[in-house]
């Protein structure tokens, strides 16, 4: 797909690096949130501090020799709630537990599902102004929305992620008018029901997608790949961000029997886990993807998102993946 991505004027190295999406908070921001939730500070204080954060983590990425940019999420809680609450026909429940001590506000669908207007738009037009790197936009998508979210409106889950579906449209709309060329799909509970993936899922992503000339990535992080593969290559996306460490590397045999045909953002950092990955180990998970995959098929990322990471554990997995790419880029140079 780099023909893709140099029509749409970005040129990437081979084996770009990037991340999913959330990066760690710094405890400003964690502080400030409570604070305006009691009415001790005003919104656009909260939000002169997350621009703060925000600026902070493009300047690592950029320091860390990062290929694609994210713009760490700092704005955003929960990633179904976040676009729950800016989306017509949502309510929300009491707090849910996610795992382990961590809870989240369950959406609740009340109503009709409608895009009120854009949602994260602004976020992604002040982060990409402070870099001339391509920053990707970056969307929680219907199946997962849907998933995620208590339905008391639509009648069947079918229902309710097509009418998702045709909202989140809008904002992906919304975010190529405004320059997004790479826009980001996250949708964790894809595989979660295999059976509903040929049902409606492709039907809900073929809704997102359609009509826009943008570089699609759908993010999946957990579940059985094994019973969605090579069924999810009909996605109409261009690349698949896995989860592939936290795995033991298991889905790279798939692709053997079955041959992946599209670009891959291969995780090579699990996210769940203090343990900083040495070069050594990167380069050796970076080698046993292009077993199966060529080169120019191959991004290079974490598992998922690093918010439940420490900043300082954060930036020195994302050091150490860069070094490792910098590594085995310099061999396939050397081998040409």
């Amino acid at each position: 797909m780099r023909e893709k991505l140099e029509r749409l004027g970005i040129n990437l190295p081979l084996l770009p690096t990037t991340s999913v999406g959330s990066l760690p908070k710094p405890p400003y921001i964690l502080e400030a949130r409570q604070k305006f939730l009691t009415k001790k500070i005003e919104l656009s204080e909260l939000r002169a501090l997350e621009e703060k954060a925000t600026k902070e983590w493009i300047v690592t990425q950029e320091e860390l020799g990062i290929d694609v940019l994210v713009d760490g999420e700092m704005y955003r809680g929960d990633m179904a709630a976040y676009f729950a609450e800016n989306l017509e026909g949502f309510r929300t429940s009491g707090l849910v537990r996610s795992y382990g001590n961590r809870y989240y506000r369950k959406p609740i669908i009340a109503g009709e599902i409608r895009w009120k207007g854009p949602i994260t738009v602004d976020w992604w037009k002040f982060a990409q102004s402070l870099t001339k790197k391509p920053l990707k936009g970056m969307i929680t998508g219907p199946y997962t929305m849907m998933d995620w979210s208590f339905n008391e409106y639509y009648p069947s889950r079918r229902d309710a992620c097509l009418a998702l579906a045709k909202a989140l449209h809008e904002e992906v709309k919304s975010l190529s008018r405004a320059g997004a060329k790479i826009i980001q799909i996250d949708e964790p509970a894809i595989s979660a029901r295999p059976e509903e993936l040929p049902d409606f899922a492709l039907e809900a992503i073929h809704t997102v997608t359609r009509g826009i000339d943008a570089y699609f990535i759908c993010h999946i992080c957990y579940g059985a790949f094994e019973f969605i593969y090579p069924e999810m290559l009909k996605l109409p996306v261009d690349n698949f961000d896995l989860e592939m460490s936290n795995s033991e590397l298991d889905l790279v045999e798939l692709f053997r029997v079955h041959p992946f045909t599209k670009d891959l953002s291969f995780g090579v950092l699990d996210v769940h886990s203090h343990e900083v990955e040495s070069v050594e180990t990167v380069e050796k998970r970076i080698k046993k993807a292009l077993e199966v995959l060529r080169p120019e098929q191959l991004w290079i990322d974490p598992d998922c998102g690093l918010k439940t990471r420490s900043r300082e554990e954060a930036v020195a997995k994302l050091k150490n993946m860069v070094e490792a790419v910098k590594r085995i880029r310099a061999n396939l140079s050397g081998g040409r």
